[in-house]
């Protein structure tokens, strides 16, 4: 007989009623330093610099002051354009005691990208290198500013006297900086058109860390190899914010993910932690010498930001010693982390699903079509409430409405299905958002660059399996009457036109010239069909087919 609807366990559940913390990422900082002051705090092994947990607040206060004589205040916007440098861990601190967002700004952003950044976030100084291997970025800078309506009052170089001048200027530290004031503006793809800034406060992130450091069972005592870039909520929140809430130290092994310079940060530090998106684990692994590595000194780690195949993570779990491996679930939008699996959890559930809800979050499966709270074991959205949610996108009212409904329900846009145990299994995404190696790409904004291109008359982008990536970038281009492909345009000359652009994880790794699209009777576009065909040309079945968390 039927099992009746109404006796169903519903797709709904809300993480334990742990304490929020009311404070600050500048008094929680000034709090980990009076316990834990001569401890190490960060280690950048490429720079061969390390600070202590009171030598970072007291960094952090300087460049607060420095902001403030530079006519920085509470709220105004201070934009970081950089990899991973000890840098970029001060200017994080710092701007938080200043009172000041802090902009978050890709390092693989190009002209075209940066000059949207600096236009929307209306930052008032910019920190940056002069250049690194992969970019010249103050030529780049000098081409985004052509033209701009807003400047920028302030350019500071970490490699020029204006960076250490401005951490030795004297004068007063902000009065009053709110939880509930905007401590990060990071750039995503949302839901529709370019990227949106989300806006995350002092709230969001202090109590997300607080609750990602006790899920780890961090203490002072631990050492976390951090390789994902700073830039992303990875890294500035579960990369940065869980350490400054439990008193484990930062290691940076480098300015960018080098799988090697990984293992030998871990190796060297004897770190118990160590964190990544598969490809980098994958990367990780596929080393020659890897085996070298003393790596016996992990205990847990965490794989997410990418859809995390089950095979990985078992050989994660044993091969580099992380027998208390966890998966994470979120997004930017949710500051970012809502699922988590815990690290004393039963080796099945941290490999088979992305855990159960965070404390003080809920989490529902919905219909994407009702809205109601759908049955466990039924595919539906996956949707959250709690005190992880964005403030909003900044300046789009519009958007943010889209995705948070009155009911403080945020749609994620990810399709799941609960258990009866509330741990959720990710089965897919709604929303059109390609992921490759962590980084989000929206098509539509490749697409739209890619109109610029005068002998494009259409063009559709979509994301291919990748065994390494998770996913990679394909465009199926129409050229404009009278063209013809291979000889008025080639492969070659869409990829070039990108470079320098936009970021090289957004340029097309496959373009195929075609005279239409699939499409429905009414005219849509169907992406999905577009996918199949290059699975099928490619081969690529197995690789979609690959059993993930």
């Amino acid at each position: 007989m039927a099992v009746k609807e109404e006796l169903r366990t519903l797709s709904y559940a809300r993480g334990p009623a742990r304490p929020l913390e009311e404070m600050t990422i500048g008094d929680l900082l000034r709090r980990t330093a009076e316990r834990f002051g001569d401890r190490l705090a960060v280690a950048s092994r490429h720079q061969g610099e390390r600070l202590s947990w009171a030598e970072l607040s007291d960094e952090a206060d300087a460049v607060a002051r420095g902001l403030w004589s530079l006519g920085i205040r509470r709220g105004d916007r201070v934009g970081l354009w950089s990899t991973n440098c000890i840098e970029w861990i001060v200017m994080h601190m710092g701007c938080a005691r200043a009172g000041a967002a802090l902009v978050n700004v890709n390092p693989a952003y190009r002209s075209h990208e940066l000059q949207f950044t600096l236009t929307r976030s209306r930052m008032k100084v910019l920190f940056l290198w002069r250049r690194d291997k992969r970019a010249d970025y103050e030529e780049i800078l000098g081409r985004a500013r052509h033209g701009l309506t807003l400047e920028l009052e302030h350019t500071i170089y970490f490699d020029s006297p204006e960076w250490l001048a401005l951490k030795y200027t004297p004068g007063e530290l902000p009065a009053h900086v709110a939880v509930d004031d905007i401590a990060n503006i990071q750039y995503t793809s949302g839901t529709t058109g370019l990227p949106k800034g989300v806006m995350l406060t002092h709230h969001n992130v202090v109590n997300n860390g607080q609750f990602l450091a006790q899920g780890f069972h961090y203490t002072e005592q631990d050492k976390i190899v951090v390789p994902v870039p700073l830039f992303h909520c990875f890294g500035c929140v579960i990369g940065t914010m869980s350490a400054v809430n439990s008193g484990a130290a930062i290691i940076l092994p480098n300015w960018t993910f080098e799988p090697r310079a990984t293992l030998q940060a871990v190796d060297g530090e004897r770190a118990t932690s160590v964190y990544g998106v598969p490809a980098m684990y994958v990367a990780e692994l596929a080393l020659e010498d890897f085996k070298s590595y003393d790596l016996t000194s992990l205990r847990t780690g965490m794989m997410s930001g990418a859809p995390c195949p089950v095979e990985l993570m078992k050989r994660v779990l044993e091969e580099m010693h992380c027998r208390e491996l966890v998966i994470a679930y979120g997004q930017t939008e949710t500051s970012p982390v809502v699922t988590m699996s815990d690290a004393a959890d039963p080796i099945e559930v941290r490999v088979k699903t992305v855990g159960r809800a965070m404390p003080q979050t809920e989490i529902q499966i919905a219909s994407a079509a009702t809205g109601e709270t759908l049955p466990c074991g039924e595919q539906g959205e996956v949707c959250v409430r709690g005190y992880a949610l964005m403030k909003g996108y900044d300046g789009d009212t519009v958007g943010t409405a889209q995705v948070i409904k009155e009911d403080g329900w945020l749609r994620t846009g990810d399709l799941g299905i609960m258990r009866e145990d509330g741990c959720i299994h990710l089965t897919g995404r709604s929303r059109d958002v390609i992921i490759r190696g962590g980084e989000n790409i929206y098509p539509r904004e490749v697409e739209e660059f890619l109109y610029t291109h005068p002998k494009v008359d259409e063009v559709q982008v979509v994301g291919l399996p990748n065994a390494r990536l998770g996913e990679i970038v394909a465009a199926w281009v129409r050229l404009k009457p009278g063209l013809v492909a291979d000889v008025d345009a080639s492969e070659e000359e869409i990829k070039e036109f990108c470079q320098g652009q936009i970021a090289y994880y957004k340029i097309p790794e496959h373009v195929r010239f075609v005279t239409e699209f699939p499409a429905t009777l009414s005219g849509k576009i169907q992406k999905y069909k577009i996918r199949e065909f290059e699975i099928e040309a490619r081969g690529l079945q197995s690789v979609a087919g690959t059993a993930t968390a």
